[in-house]
């Protein structure tokens, strides 16, 4: 019999929708006494939060991670249920600082538990499936929704209201699952991953636009950050303007991290001119070529709290 440790924590999937249509959170998670047709699986379910995912910080994801650590060999997976509007969030720091090797799968709603449609429980009993498969360990966190399987390394919200959110534009979904069965399609490249004990750094990410000048980057330089994410034009460039703010940035000795503001690709230093990801990389810039600005945020504040030295730092946000 496989033992599972759920641990709820608030979001659209234990929440209901009022007469008016509008979508509460409640007192109680309905997911907590649910019946799950699973046979040989063995639930320990715990109410670790009851929170919109709006609400939930690093704070809240270090205290996820202390109860994972703490449930040590006790359990044969984890399932965590989560709102989706930062999930990829918490499913990245757990994925960057978590090494086990049973599986951590990560699933949430769309639609409240009382609307028509509604996608909870079937993701629930989802989740629980692949926690429960000898072929999910070792992969790192996963996230289980709509009969489909993703990385946290990659995985993204990429709709506001649509059951099929979830999507990994740069490598594609990792497996799904059927009526009888869950195949994946690929292994994950080896990470590296760091233990982490504070997460009480001031780390912005500011999203780069056409005509954006540096007077808020050196503003930001002021007020005591501790680092800085960029979500860049293209491959990783921005203004001639911009890109002086960049410099003093760094002249400060804060931490700039280059991402791309495009939905798809990576972020790289291809084009050589002021602005250009070539000039800042040679200024000092950090490019995180293959997560986006707020999981950059995450990486940034996991390097920074491990004091890694600057070559350190660029190796390990530069690592897919």
């Amino acid at each position: 019999m496989k033992k599972i440790l759920v641990l709820h924590t608030g979001g659209t999937i234990s929440m209901h929708e009022d007469e008016d249509g509008d979508v509460e959170t409640g007192i109680e998670n309905p997911l907590t006494g649910a019946k799950m047709s699973l046979s040989d699986v063995d639930l320990t379910v715990e109410n670790i939060f009851n929170l919109p995912s709006e609400h939930i910080g690093p704070t809240h994801m270090l205290a996820l991670q202390h109860r994972i650590l703490a449930a040590g060999n006790d359990f044969d997976g984890v399932v965590i249920t989560h709102g989706t509007d930062t999930l990829e969030e918490t499913s990245f720091f757990l994925d960057s600082t978590l090494s086990v090797d049973f599986p951590i799968v990560i699933t949430g709603a769309m639609r409240s538990s009382n609307e028509l449609g509604s996608d909870g429980l079937y993701n629930y009993q989802s989740a629980l499936r692949v926690a429960t498969d000898n072929s999910s360990r070792r992969r790192g966190v996963l996230i289980v929704m709509n009969d489909e399987i993703h990385a946290a390394r990659f995985v993204t919200k990429t709709h506001t209201t649509n059951v099929a959110t979830f999507g990994s534009p740069i490598s594609g979904t990792m497996g799904i699952l059927t009526k009888r069965q869950i195949i994946y399609f690929y292994d994950l490249p080896k990470r590296r991953v760091l233990s982490v004990e504070h997460v009480n750094k001031s780390i912005p990410v500011l999203k780069a636009y056409a005509g954006m000048d540096g007077q808020l980057l050196e503003l930001l330089a002021a007020s005591n950050i501790d680092g800085i994410v960029i979500e860049a034009l293209g491959a990783g460039n921005l203004s001639k303007e911009a890109a002086n703010g960049v410099i003093y940035l760094l002249s400060r000795h804060i931490p700039v991290v280059i991402v791309s503001r495009s939905f798809n690709g990576v972020a790289e230093p291809v084009y050589d001119y002021l602005g250009g990801g070539v000039q800042l990389e040679k200024a000092g810039a950090i490019f995180a070529t293959s997560i986006n600005g707020q999981k950059a945020r995450l990486k940034l504040l996991v390097g920074l709290d491990n004091q890694l030295s600057n070559k350190d730092l660029r190796d390990y946000l530069h690592q897919v």
